[in-house]
């Protein structure tokens, strides 16, 4: 049995090209290095899976003139300061820095969960972060900046690398479908990138779990493999809540449960769901949504039946629901509750009235 490479590792970008949603900082990246002007110490900060570490590969290997296959494992040596970060990792990594690259022109150091690195150690980085040798180049990448040190923030280029947005990420899974020679539709690719939430490297284990049991990326592989929740499933109980429809709203709910969708998932999805007929109320802020035109002008229409406090004071519901939801005790009764809660708003709007 041939060995199976994962597809986040199997399309890693290897090219600025190559790099999915950050146009901005790739060609940032690449003017930088083509004009000779690139700083020696960089700091990627930005959510997972969005093409931190691989940037940084690619910094390495353009500045050293490297094509894709050659062997730079003398030029660049990545720590993950998650499990090295102690003041001892680092005096190590700056003895390493004295010695000058047998290839190429310069050693670049990748440092991954830079912000997880112990107080002495930040201190102990400092004066070679601010002064190293002239063959040294420092990337820092780190998915939580604010626990970064200023005094090494200012020592720093910064990137800001932002969430991938879920049109780039289904164009890129529509791509290697087409590579790999594997059926799909469009709407299962939205379902994986809307699960995602902006990493293309999720997206991809995504992807990698629905393949792993089905031949093809259609509609009931992606549901029952993601355990996710159809658009089509929170319009039904929306519609229920609308009609005050109490029977078919709890068999509705209790229907999807069963069907194994974990409860805080639920919840979750169908606060997006909301927060998207929210944002569809305004042609400015349609374009925060991350559906396809079509789902939106089905969205847009229930956005006039319900105004903005309403929809307001719905969200408030199910996010004190998802908040007190681990520590309930009968955790579908609090679906339940919930969702006959919301039911009744309008209501209560009279009363108060």
């Amino acid at each position: 049995m041939s060995q199976f490479i994962i597809s986040a590792r199997k399309y890693r970008p290897l090219k600025f090209k190559d790099v999915i949603g950050q146009e901005i900082i790739t060609n940032s990246l690449e003017s930088t290095i083509s004009s000779g002007k690139l700083p020696h110490a960089l700091l990627f900060t930005g959510p997972r899976g969005v093409g931190k570490t691989s940037c940084a590969r690619i910094v390495a290997r353009e500045i050293n003139k490297f094509k894709i296959d050659d062997d730079y494992s003398y030029n660049v040596f990545e720590l993950d300061a998650a499990s090295n970060n102690g003041v001892d990792d680092i005096r190590n990594l700056i003895e390493q820095t004295r010695i000058p690259p047998q290839k190429g022109n310069y050693k670049v150091y990748i440092i991954d969960e830079v912000h997880m690195l112990s107080a002495g150690a930040f201190n102990a980085f400092l004066k070679t972060l601010e002064e190293p040798p002239k063959h040294c180049i420092f990337i820092l990448a780190t998915t939580e900046k604010h626990k970064i040190i200023p005094t090494i923030i200012s020592r720093c280029q910064i990137y800001n690398f932002k969430r991938i947005s879920n049109f780039d990420i289904i164009k890129n899974l529509e791509k290697i479908c087409s590579l790999e020679n594997i059926s799909h539709d469009k709407e299962s690719l939205q379902i994986i990138a809307t699960k995602s939430d902006g990493s293309m490297r999720d997206a991809l284990q995504l992807f990698d779990k629905v393949l792993g049991v089905s031949k093809e990326i259609n509609k009931d592989a992606v549901q029952n493999n993601l355990n996710s929740l159809d658009i089509n499933d929170s319009i039904k109980i929306l519609d229920h809540i609308l009609k005050k429809d109490i029977p078919n709203l709890i068999v509705e709910i209790n229907n999807i449960l069963n069907k194994g969708i974990a409860g805080e998932i639920f919840i979750s999805t169908f606060s997006s769901f909301l927060r998207d007929i929210l944002v569809s109320k305004n042609e400015h802020t349609m374009l925060l949504s991350h559906n396809e035109k079509a789902e939106i002008d089905n969205l847009s229409k229930y956005s006039k039946k319900l105004s903005y406090s309403i929809i307001i004071e719905i969200l408030s519901i199910l996010n004190q629901a998802e908040l007190n939801f681990q520590k309930s005790l009968n955790q579908n009764l609090l679906i339940e509750l919930t969702f006959l809660k919301i039911t009744s708003l309008e209501h209560d709007d009279k009363k108060k009235k």
